[in-house]
C-alpha cells in the first residue's frame, strides 16, 4: 500500500473505529521509541529529504534512516517515538523537522542523527480544544468557530488518533503542520510552543490537508476535493485559490517556473502568478502523483504510486517520462545526483538513474 493511498485507508479506518482502542494504539507507539532494526531501510518509506550532502528518510513505525554516501548505506536513526511518519524537511544541514501519524513533530538539530519530540496528538488535542473554547467565548465568535469547538471536543475524547500528513518551515523559528480534517498548527519558536490555526483556514467542509508548502514568499496548501488555499499574510488566514480540479491534490512542487499542485490520476496543475491561474501540466502519469524533488539545476521530478516517474527540465511546463529498471509502487523522492535519485516507497529505499522513454 503506498503512501497517500495508506494514509487515505487509515483515515477511514479511525473515523470509523471506536475511539477508546485508536486512542489506546496511538497512546502506547507514543510512549516507545522506534525500535533499532537492521531492516528499517528496507520497510515503508513515505518521506525523504536533502540535509547538506546527507540523505534522511522517514517511514513506518518511527523509522528514520540517513545516508552519507547518496544512498547507498543507510543507518538509523534514535527517534522516541514508534508512530508512523509521513514527512521530513530540512531547513539547512542542521536543523529539520518531521511529522506523522498520532499527532507527532519531531526534530533534528545535528543533520537526523538524533531526534527529539516538538509536538504530539495529545498536546494538539488539548490545544485546539484550549483555543476553541477561548474563541467561541470571544464577541466575534462565527458558527464555524462553534463548529471547531464541538469537533476539538470530538477529537479530545477520541485520543492522539490524527495524522499530520505534511509540514513546512519558511526559516529556523515560523512553520506549519497540517493533517487530517483540517487541522493546522502554526510555531513561530522553532517548535518550541505551537498555536491552532483551524480557525485561521477557509475550510468550512474540515477536508483533509494533504501538502503545504512556500514558494516565492507565499504559502500554499493543497487537499481533498480539489482544496487549494494561500496564505494572506495581511490577514494572517489561508484563503482559497479558485481550483482548476474536483479531486485531490496530494502534494505541490516549488519550481523556478511557478507552485506545481498534483494528485489523482495523474493530474498536475501549474501556476505561474501566485496561485491567480493555472494551467493543465502533461506529466504523462497515470498513477496518483505522491512525491516531488528539485535538483540543483531546477529539474522537477514528480513519483506516482504505479513507480512512473515524470521529469521536467522548465519547470514543470513540459514532461519526459522515465522507467525504474526494476519498477516498484513509489511515495517519496529525492536527488542524489544530477541525474541519480534516491526512490522510497512501499519496499524501502533504492538509487537509480534516469532512464528516458523519449531517448
Amino acid at each position: 500500500m503506498q503512501r497517500r493511498s495508506m494514509l487515505l485507508a487509515a483515515l477511514g479506518s479511525l473515523a470509523a473505529s471506536g475511539t477508546a482502542t485508536a486512542a489506546a494504539a496511538a497512546s502506547e507507539v507514543l510512549d516507545h521509541p522506534a525500535r533499532m532494526s537492521p531492516l528499517a531501510a528496507e520497510r515503508l518509506i513515505t518521506g525523504i529529504a536533502r540535509a547538506g550532502d546527507r540523505l534522511v528518510a522517514v517511514g513506518q513505525r518511527g523509522h528514520i534512516v540517513h545516508s552519507e554516501d547518496g544512498g547507498r548505506v543507510w543507518v538509523q536513526a534514535l527517534v522516541p517515538v514508534s508512530s508512523d511518519l509521513t514527512a521530513v524537511s530540512f531547513v539547512d544541514a542542521k536543523l529539520g523537522y518531521a511529522t506523522g501519524h498520532d499527532g507527532v513533530v519531531l526534530g533534528t538539530r545535528d543533520g537526523g542523527h538524533g531526534w527529539t519530540r516538538l509536538l504530539d496528538g495529545r498536546q494538539a488535542n488539548a490545544l485546539v480544544l484550549d483555543h476553541m473554547q477561548r474563541r467561541v467565548a470571544a464577541s466575534d465568535a462565527t458558527d464555524q468557530d462553534r463548529k471547531l469547538l464541538v469537533e476539538a471536543r470530538r477529537n479530545a475524547e477520541a485520543g492522539p488518533d490524527k495524522p499530520f500528513l505534511d509540514l513546512c518551515f519558511v526559516g529556523a523559528n515560523e512553520g506549519f503542520v497540517v493533517g487530517a480534517y483540517g487541522l493546522i498548527l502554526r510555531t513561530a519558536n522553532g517548535g518550541e510552543t505551537w498555536e491552532p490555526w483551524l480557525d485561521r483556514t477557509d475550510n468550512p467542509g474540515l477536508l483533509n490537508f494533504y501538502a503545504i508548502r512556500a514558494h516565492r514568499g507565499e504559502i500554499y496548501i493543497a487537499g481533498e476535493a480539489g482544496l487549494l488555499l494561500k496564505l494572506d499574510r495581511d490577514t494572517q488566514r489561508f484563503r482559497p485559490l479558485a481550483s482548476p480540479y474536483k479531486g485531490s491534490y496530494f502534494g505541490l512542487a516549488a519550481t523556478h517556473a511557478g507552485v506545481l499542485a498534483y494528485g489523482m490520476r495523474g493530474n498536475a496543475f501549474l501556476s505561474v502568478d501566485d496561485g491567480g491561474s493555472w494551467e493543465p501540466a502533461k506529466t504523462g502519469l497515470t498513477a496518483s502523483i505522491v512525491g516531488n524533488a528539485v535538483g540543483g539545476d531546477g529539474t522537477l521530478v514528480l513519483v506516482d504510486q504505479g513507480g512512473a516517474i515524470a521529469v521536467s527540465g522548465d519547470g514543470g511546463r513540459n514532461f519526459a517520462t522515465s522507467l525504474l529498471r526494476s519498477p516498484m509502487p513509489l511515495a517519496a523522492v529525492a536527488f542524489s545526483g544530477k541525474t541519480e535519485l534516491v526512490v522510497g516507497g512501499l519496499r524501502g529505499l533504492r538509487t537509480v538513474e534516469l532512464i528516458s522513454k523519449d531517448k
